[in-house]
């Protein structure tokens, strides 16, 4: 037996045998969530009912309680002095959205505040000491910046705006330096995304301020706050499914005349005033890249100001004008990675692939690198060469902290940060060779035969006679799927193929009828359209795949979605 696509199957889970009766959903359910490390009741009560975000207490978010209270007295400050406050994004979808929650929070309980969004190229990630300046030469009276989704290793930069009499609030979720910033507060965890600690900080600002019988109508917010989460690849468990549970429901009933507009533009409303059901897929693939899309190649003030803009005409403007960046954006990573992957392949990589060049455009590369662990299955750095200081960003595998090290190179490096899937820095470029060395010094060991080997995991065997509406609609209830917690996935070994045939542009997708015994099902295989010629009629196959429904013609039918396929 071969496999089509070289990847191994771990199967996590054994129904328990029976010959007298047929294993029932419930049994099968249970499977699953032990899959997912979750036992008890209380854990299974929890996960199919998330506490509401309204109701996760600090000690579930991993805040520090006392620094919230710190930033909310200096925020009462701000708003009974005048002062200027700034509220300094940063331009990823994640970053965006946690700027429009919190400026949108600031402004209705009346502080003059206004949002900063840093331009990639000149200014680049985080606080930036010229920008501070320039800030406060502008304003004398700016005594208040507040980051959402970094300035959690921004010592320097606190350090210089205390010098220029401004305090700084930091609320951020990324992995900590050694030391910790000289900040006035620091609202900082690793449990959620950027958007939501920017959410729970309004959210207590908001009941501070109902306590002080101050009016104050807040937009709820939280479909910034779903879009932020699932676009940063945040484990969807915990109090991100919260979050992520409920901003999605108020992301298909959202009244943002922007976000309409982007989805009318994205081809989401195909009925006059009727949203088509937004889940992880549309945000990750459709919303979120138009989003990024002006940080990677103009500036992300654009897609803030459409979050946030309740002017009709001005929100179509900018969702089109989104779109079309969105399609320059595509062109140069498709260069990009075409270079990229020529030269990947001349090389035998025993470490981390780094790949650095003068024409790999600033504001793609870590879409690059990501397209190269695809190809590769290998943590991957693409480096945006400059004459002075060059732009990195990094991706990573299961397994492999590709942030911790990046920061076992930190003597090299200007600045460094992310997460343990993705990272960026910048370093000087007559430093890259020993860059390059000394990352192969602490990445080869580390990365093993094992980590390398990529395995798709399913959750158990079954029989196509086990497939029914009865499981659908109890695997429907573990949406959202994602990071954390993907889709249900099973395993059905010797099937047979009633039909085959390759659908979609150039072929790329296998559309298939498969049958074992008297059940037989829809398929698709999305991407496997070059297995084809190898398919026959005659040989059975093992199959993994998620159950999904079909809603073609507006029939409802089960439908398997192929993720790999093994020929006898």
């Amino acid at each position: 037996m071969q496999s089509i696509k070289s990847r191994e199957w771990e199967v996590l889970g054994k129904l328990k045998e029976s010959k007298t009766q047929k294993v029932k959903v419930e049994e099968m359910v249970e499977v699953l969530l032990k899959n997912r490390g979750i036992k008890t009741q209380k854990d299974k009560k929890e996960f199919f009912n998330p506490t509401s975000p309204e109701k996760l207490n600090f000690n579930e978010l991993g805040i520090n309680k006392a620094e919230v209270k710190k930033a909310i007295d200096r925020i009462i400050k701000a708003l009974k002095t005048g002062e200027k406050v700034v509220v300094y994004g940063d331009y990823d979808a994640d970053g965006i959205c946690a700027t429009a929650i919190l400026w949108e929070a600031l402004h209705k309980l009346g502080l003059n505040v206004l949002p900063y969004i840093p331009e990639r190229f000149s200014e680049g990630y985080g606080l930036n000491s010229e920008s501070i300046k320039n800030l406060k030469s502008q304003d004398p009276n700016l005594k208040l910046i507040i980051t959402v989704d970094h300035g959690i290793v921004a010592n320097k930069k606190v350090d210089l705006a205390k010098e220029l009499g401004i305090d700084v609030i930091i609320t951020d979720h990324h992995q900590p330096g050694k030391t910790k910033p000289k900040s006035l507060a620091l609202i900082h965890t690793v449990k959620i995304g950027g958007a939501a600690v920017a959410w729970v900080l309004a959210r207590e600002i908001t009941r501070k301020f109902r306590m002080l019988n101050t009016k104050w109508p807040m937009e709820n917010g939280l479909e910034l706050v779903a879009i932020g989460t699932i676009t940063d690849q945040l484990p969807l468990i915990g109090p991100n499914r919260s979050f992520v549970k409920y901003g999605l429901v108020a992301l298909n009933d959202t009244k943002r005349v922007g976000l309409l507009a982007l989805f009318r533009e994205a081809g989401l409303i195909k009925v006059p005033n009727l949203v088509n059901k937004i889940g992880p897929y549309e945000v990750s693939f459709i919303i979120a890249p138009r989003l990024n899309a002006m940080g990677r190649m103009e500036h992300a003030l654009e897609s803030l100001r459409l979050l946030c803009t309740k002017d009709l005409k001005r929100a179509a403007a900018l969702a089109l004008h989104l779109s079309k960046v969105n399609l320059e954006r595509q062109k140069v990573v498709d260069e990009v990675i075409l270079h990229a992957s020529s030269f990947a392949k001349k090389t035998k990589w025993q470490g981390v692939i780094i790949l650095a060049h003068e024409t790999y455009h600033e504001g793609v590369i870590g879409l690059a690198a990501g397209k190269l662990v695809e190809e590769y299955y290998r943590p991957a750095i693409v480096i945006s060469k400059k004459k002075g200081i060059s732009k990195a960003s990094a991706r990573s595998i299961s397994g492999f902290n590709i942030i911790e090290a990046i920061r076992g190179t930190e003597d090299l490096l200007e600045d460094a940060g992310g997460h343990l899937m993705a990272a960026g820095f910048s370093i000087k470029t007559e430093l890259i060779g020993q860059f390059t060395r000394k990352l192969d010094e602490v990445s080869v060991p580390l990365l093993t035969e094992e980590i390398l080997t990529k395995k798709i995991k399913a959750d158990m065997e079954i029989d196509f006679d086990q497939i029914n509406w009865d499981l659908y609609q109890k695997i429907s209830e573990f949406e959202p799927t994602g990071l954390g917690n993907p889709a249900p996935t099973f395993v059905s070994k010797n099937v047979f193929i009633e039909n085959a045939k390759v659908v979609g542009r150039d072929g790329k997708h296998l559309s298939l009828r498969l049958a074992k015994k008297t059940k037989s099902f829809k398929a698709i295989a999305f991407g496997m359209g070059g297995i084809y010629p190898t398919l026959s009629y005659d040989k059975p196959v093992d199959v993994v795949y998620s159950v999904e429904e079909d809603t073609w013609n507006g029939k409802g039918n089960i439908q398997l979605r192929i993720k790999d396929i093994k020929i006898h």
